[in-house]
């Protein structure tokens, strides 16, 4: 009996709780690899400045193409709305399709993860390689955790339940940031790779644990006749939407993007999503540069990088706000002040100038932690738009990883631009500098 104690308690934990945790498993591996893998590669394995190109740019293209193919391919079979015969998937069998998915991507996102520190191959094609693979399970992982929060709630508060564990999670994930500095040492290599090891071991395992949680409570769920509708505090359930395995009408490729190109709001979407992702990646990116030349003469080095390590924690605390706010207001109000908001600070930086110190740490600070909400909180959009794809195409299962997949594919290149456009800004700044202080020396 001392045995099922644990596995009730188990149970009992809500579906969104479980759902959330996949966040942390993807979180305290992700934040590690963005910090340290371009490192690794440069300073430890010494890889030449020309296979790193060659693996950047392989990566860039497969970074974009792999969303919708991998889209495709999962969610193809949900396009049609004829079907031949009633047999074929049930909503709660998507579900249950897209879990198993997550248990087997899970642990192969973190096996990927753990190639990065072992050298196993020549530094330039273990790059490439290892950058494939880890991105290609990452949007595995991604696309069907996404596609999740579409699938398991219905409504928007729903939705937005499951978004708040999401962000909670994440949170508890990004302290791998501020664990990873004390092992990180490039000369003494073995502590950091053991302290990876224990990441991927732990991802893995917690990847394997949740699944199978999700799946115990969908197959509850089955057996509850008390529970009507697809609700996240007690599972996907209600009726049975076939989603026919013969079709007199497959769709194909073609004619799913024809269709895509008559969707309004998805082309609204994905322009404004662009500009977003853009702005959200050029923070990220030259975040570092930002406090290194414009606050470096007034803050220590060991300030720098506590506000370094809270800028990846922050946002994600500060979208528990949000998403509170999104209950009271809804995702559309709070996004819409969100803009509002960074649009005014930008004008009062804009008017004040960089000499007002405060001023100038509070706008870099809030830039960053809006435009992450802001990006986070798009995600229950898109969910919107996965149901307004489902009535407008007359779809009897909605293609939520597909529509995921589509999105990317349109937003991913704002990731490419954001560190291109910002090297060139600063290289132009730099040189646009130079004549000013040699003018000045000669006049000393």
């Amino acid at each position: 009996m001392g045995l099922d104690r644990p596995q009730a308690w188990l149970l009992g934990l809500p579906t969104a709780a479980v759902y959330g945790s996949l966040a942390l498993f993807t979180t305290i591996l992700h934040n590690v690899f963005l910090l340290y893998y371009v490192d690794t590669f440069v300073s430890v394995y010494k890889i030449n400045k020309m296979a790193f190109w060659v693996g950047e740019t392989v990566f860039l293209l497969w970074n974009s193409l792999n969303d919708p193919l991998f889209g495709w391919l999962s969610d193809r079979q949900f396009l049609s709305s004829q079907h031949r015969s009633g047999v074929g998937l049930s909503s709660r069998a998507v579900v249950l399709a897209r879990v198993r998915a997550l248990g087997w991507h899970g642990p192969l996102l973190a096996l990927s993860f753990l190639a990065f520190w072992v050298p196993w191959a020549p530094a330039g094609l273990q790059f490439l390689l290892c950058l494939c693979l880890y991105d290609g399970f990452l949007t595995l992982v991604d696309l069907h955790h996404h596609a999740l929060l579409a699938d398991l709630a219905l409504s928007a508060h729903d939705r937005t339940h499951l978004n708040f564990y999401c962000s909670l999670f994440s949170a508890a994930g990004s302290l791998s940031v501020f664990a990873s500095y004390a092992f990180w040492n490039k000369e003494d290599f073995s502590s950091f790779r053991a302290f990876c090891v224990t990441l991927a071991v732990s991802s893995g395992l917690g990847f394997l644990g949740a699944t199978q949680l999700l799946r115990q409570r969908v197959e509850v769920a089955r057996r509850d006749p008390g529970c009507s509708g697809l609700a996240v505090d007690c599972g996907p359930c209600g009726e049975e939407l076939l989603v026919g395995s013969e079709e007199t009408d497959s769709i194909t490729l073609g004619q799913y993007l024809r269709q895509l190109a008559r969707h309004r709001n998805f082309l609204w979407f994905v322009s404004m999503d662009l500009v977003q992702v853009f702005h959200c990646h050029f923070n990220s990116n030259f975040f570092p540069l930002f406090l290194e030349h414009l606050l470096s003469d007034h803050i220590s080095l060991s300030t720098g990088s506590i506000l370094l390590g809270l800028s990846y924690v922050a946002p994600h605390l500060n979208n528990l706000y949000f998403l509170s706010l999104c209950r009271r207001w809804g995702v559309y109000a709070v996004v819409r002040g969100l803009f509002l908001l960074k649009l005014g600070l930008s004008l009062l930086m804009l008017l004040a100038g960089p000499d007002h110190l405060s001023l100038l740490c509070l706008f870099i600070a809030s830039n960053r932690v809006f435009t992450e909400g802001t990006c986070k909180l798009l995600t229950l959009v898109v969910t919107d738009l996965v149901d307004e794809d489902l009535v407008l195409n007359h779809r009897k299962q909605a293609a939520s990883a597909l529509l995921f997949g589509m999105v990317a594919l349109v937003t991913k290149p704002g990731q490419t631009f954001a560190p291109l456009l910002g090297t060139w800004l600063l290289c132009f700044y730099t040189e646009k500098q130079r004549p000013k202080a040699s003018s000045e020396k000669r006049r000393e």
